[in-house]
């Protein structure tokens, strides 16, 4: 009978080598799976609550220029569609919220609690006008800031003349003079989807005063001719308040413009 040939079994190496080659291809699926995860994690929005959380610590967590930019542009945003230019003139240290706000103001805003407060002085291009803006970093929650928000909305808390915020007047610069009896129009700005409350007010450069303050919404309204609608104050106010907030909702990776109270 014909012998039929011997069947040769694989040698341990051989075995090593494919189990390897195995496990190889195991652990690369895994890690293209596990980048792909991740990836897709990533993509994925911030809840709500990640971004308000992230709001509290950005005022340490980011350069002070993304916060108050040195220059700051606004196109189309003066009397009759006119471009500003702010400069900023003065960065405060930052400190806790004492000594910022008229007693009423302070009062209204108490319940939020002060972590931190951040604040700024601008310039108009001109050197003719100045313009103060802050940022509170409360100590409250989400739904705080929404009730707070609504406070101030329904009460008008943001256009009464007693509730107003203090400039800061930095010596040796154009601001030096700019106190209580020069703001002529200012805004207050309760965010509602990170902890901040946004303010700014202005006035004019060679420190005369202003009787009657006028709220920044007020005073941008076209066909206003009052001094601050007609100097631009109330346009510097709101222009710098809106880019101050902005800039802190980009740094807290904020994806939606909620609506908050203004004045």
């Amino acid at each position: 009978m014909p012998r039929h040939p011997s069947v040769r079994r694989p040698g341990p190496r051989l075995l090593g080598a494919v189990a390897c080659l195995v496990l190889g291809i195991g652990l690369i699926g895994g890690a293209a799976a596990g980048s792909w995860l991740t990836d897709e994690a990533d993509a994925a929005p911030a809840t709500a609550a990640a971004t308000f959380a992230k709001g509290r610590d950005v005022w340490h967590n980011t350069p002070a220029d993304r916060l108050f930019p040195r220059t700051v542009n606004g196109l189309g945003v003066g009397p009759g569609g006119a471009d500003r230019t702010w400069t900023r003139i003065a960065v405060a240290p930052d400190s806790g919220c004492g000594g910022a706000y008229d007693p009423k103001l302070a009062a209204a805003l108490t319940r939020a609690g002060c972590t931190r407060l951040l604040r700024a002085t601008y310039a108009d291009a001109t050197r003719t006008s100045v313009i103060t803006v802050g940022a509170q970093i409360t100590k409250t929650d989400q739904p705080g800031m929404r009730a707070l928000n609504t406070r101030f909305s329904t009460k008008s808390l943001g256009t009464r003349t007693d509730l107003l915020p203090l400039p800061y007047a930095a010596k040796g610069t154009p601001a030096e003079d700019f106190g209580r009896a020069q703001r002529a129009s200012w805004t207050v700005r309760i965010l509602t989807d990170i902890p901040v409350v946004v303010y700014a007010v202005s006035g004019f450069a060679d420190g005369r005063t202003v009787a009657e303050p006028q709220p920044a919404e007020e005073a941008v309204r076209p066909g206003a001719t009052t001094a601050p609608a007609e100097s631009g104050l109330g346009h510097d106010a709101k222009g710098l308040a809106d880019r101050v907030g902005t800039d802190f909702r980009k740094a807290a990776g904020s994806p939606t413009q909620t609506t908050e109270a203004s004045s």
